[in-house]
């Protein structure tokens, strides 16, 4: 009854205990991790069959939880179409993050000579493209076939993968040189990466 003739009045009546201002904010933010690059570049590869979690799996040497927590974190990051489109890859998105965000989300780490895998403008596709400065990058790996400086991989696990994937070790290496490289490798990366991506 006092409720209508506060209506009548013109006044609006506040909503106490509501859903809505109960609900948390900031809601929780989600970050990408390192990982979900590679789990990204995976999918990629994969063309129009998607694979399982456990496959994803098996092939990155992480665990499936890993994996759905990576989709997760790129879902919500808006690299990946919805559920409704089978989880699809949003290939514009991730190439304007890794063109013009990778090397700031996921700045290179360099250390001292070791044996590795060549990454970046040392491995293919660009190693045709330009002549090799050493030492080369590489990424840590005991049967690493080359010997240059440490270049630590986006995740631990990259050059297992890698060598199962060669498709992969050099969408891999193409990111590396966009982490890194110096402007040319940068800009044939960037060309390089995007025919990839378009295709």
């Amino acid at each position: 009854m006092e409720q209508q003739k506060f209506l009548r009045k013109g006044l609006k009546v506040g909503i106490r205990y509501s859903r809505i201002a109960n609900i948390e904010w900031p809601p929780t933010l989600i970050m990408l991790k390192p990982q979900d690059i590679v789990v990204l570049l995976k999918l990629l590869t994969a063309g129009n069959k998607r694979p399982t979690y456990a496959q994803l799996a098996v092939d990155l040497y992480m665990s499936p939880s890993e994996v759905h927590a990576s989709i997760r974190r790129a879902r919500a990051a808006r690299l990946i179409h919805g559920r409704d489109s089978g989880d699809r890859v949003n290939a514009k998105s991730l190439e304007e993050f890794l063109v013009h965000g990778v090397k700031y989300a996921f700045p290179a780490e360099k250390g001292g000579m070791t044996r590795g895998m060549p990454t970046a403008s040392a491995a293919e596709p660009l190693s045709h493209k330009m002549t090799q400065e050493e030492p080369v990058p590489v990424w840590p790996f005991e049967q690493g076939s080359k010997r240059g400086y440490t270049f630590l991989p986006l995740y631990k696990r990259a050059p297992q993968a890698a060598l199962k994937d060669p498709e992969l070790y050099q969408l891999l290496a193409l990111v590396d040189a966009l982490r890194d490289g110096s402007a040319r490798e940068r800009e044939l990366a960037k060309r390089e990466l995007s025919a990839r991506l378009k295709s």
